[in-house]
């Protein structure tokens, strides 16, 4: 590597830099703004709050790093392009590939990167997001409760709390149970207290009614069809205790989603899970995303060096290689969404996946060396008929 290469490799590993981590970062603050209300209103502690959030930023850089590669890289070129030195290095000899090598060397080194980030940290930090915002909903739940609020731990568990004295202590309590599939119930109590337990938070209540649903046969001799009657069972207590952990009562293991799973576990399920066949199907298409989309970062350099590269030099032209180059690449994102749809649907289409992976990097190469194999036309020589 000379000191050519080195110039513009360093412009380029400074500027990949600065805008990935200022995108990502600019990601990271919107998709944390859903969260804030748990440190602000719930009282979530601020540490776990940073680390809960910065879970996701593998996953953020992962995507975003072909589009931040392109744009540095078509940027970074056109700009050299406008201030004459590409210029310069081709008056001494440098070809369209010798110019190229530095972003090409770029490019390779956020392929390495994505692979590392689709194929390890990003299942593993999104495990541990997974993890973590399971034990909030369930182990935690004492912090989603709110006075005045009908709050939702799960789907199928509801808690209301008139009010919430400084000791803890709630009162005019109303929960509202449907965990038991066709008995479900409902608690009012003057007061309670959220005690934790090795399964999880439990609300100790005190003086109040609980009300249960019941299904009744039909009494003997009825018609044939009868529908079973309801019946509704009051009981009066002084203390109960109701779990607030869903888990102590529904699924003991949480279902792991395709972004937590290896490329391996994606192609292979365990048939023991009992997935059904669309779901096999959309786990293999997002195993065959997460390996080719890491190549997509050296296609979309290669199709910004084509354009920045290419065509006459024009003292105003960069912004017409601007728009043409990210025209190009919006395209490309565009239909690569469409394949990855289609190819999570059915299978027999992933092929499409790779080809939008490495197709465009082959056609902006092919049209960088001078797209050989394609006709020109032939110049006129002066005085012929």
């Amino acid at each position: 590597m000379n000191r050519i290469d080195r110039y513009i490799l360093r412009q380029l590993a400074g500027g990949l830099l600065a805008v990935t981590c200022g995108l990502a970062a600019l990601v990271w603050l919107t998709q944390s703004l859903r969260f804030i209300e748990l440190v602000l209103d719930r009282g979530l502690s601020l540490a776990v709050f940073i680390e809960l959030t910065s879970l996701m930023l593998p996953g953020f850089v992962a995507v975003i790093l072909p589009i931040t590669t392109f744009v540095v890289v078509l940027f970074v070129y056109v700009r050299m392009n406008s201030d004459r030195e590409l210029v310069v290095m081709r008056a001494a000899g440098l070809s369209q590939l010798r110019l190229a090598r530095p972003g090409i060397l770029l490019a390779l080194a956020s392929v390495g990167l994505g692979y590392l980030l689709n194929l390890w940290l990003v299942p593993l930090s999104h495990t541990a997001f997974r993890i973590w915002q399971f034990e909030i909903r369930n182990q935690m739940a004492a912090i989603l409760l709110q006075e005045g609020v009908f709050s939702s731990v799960g789907g199928d568990l509801t808690v209301y709390a008139r009010l919430r004295d400084r000791d803890g202590t709630l009162r005019g309590i109303l929960v509202h149970d449907a965990r038991d599939r066709g008995a479900p119930v409902t608690i009012l109590a003057e007061s309670g207290r959220i005690i934790p337990s090795a399964q999880g938070p439990r609300v100790v209540l005190m003086n109040g009614v609980r009300q249960t649903l019941e299904r009744v046969a039909p009494p003997a001799g009825s018609p044939a069809g009868t529908a079973p009657q309801t019946r509704l069972n009051v009981l009066s207590f002084q203390e109960n205790s109701v779990d607030l952990a869903r888990a102590t009562r529904q699924e003991e293991a949480r279902f792991r989603d395709s972004r937590e799973r290896s490329v391996a576990e994606l192609l292979h399920p365990d048939p023991a899970e009992g997935l059904r066949p669309r779901e096999i199907a959309r786990f293999a298409g997002e195993a065959h995303q997460r390996m080719s989309a890491p190549l997509t970062a050296l296609s979309f350099a290669l199709v910004g060096l084509a354009v920045a590269l290419t065509g006459q030099f024009r003292r105003h032209g960069g912004g017409f290689r601007l728009v043409t180059g990210i025209g190009i690449v919006v395209g490309l994102l565009a239909v690569g969404l469409t394949i990855g749809n289609l190819a999570t649907r059915d299978n027999a289409f992933v092929w499409l996946i790779w080809a939008h992976a490495v197709a465009p990097g082959l056609a902006a190469t092919w049209w960088m060396v001078g797209a050989p194999g394609l006709p020109r036309p032939r110049p006129r020589v002066a005085g012929a008929s």
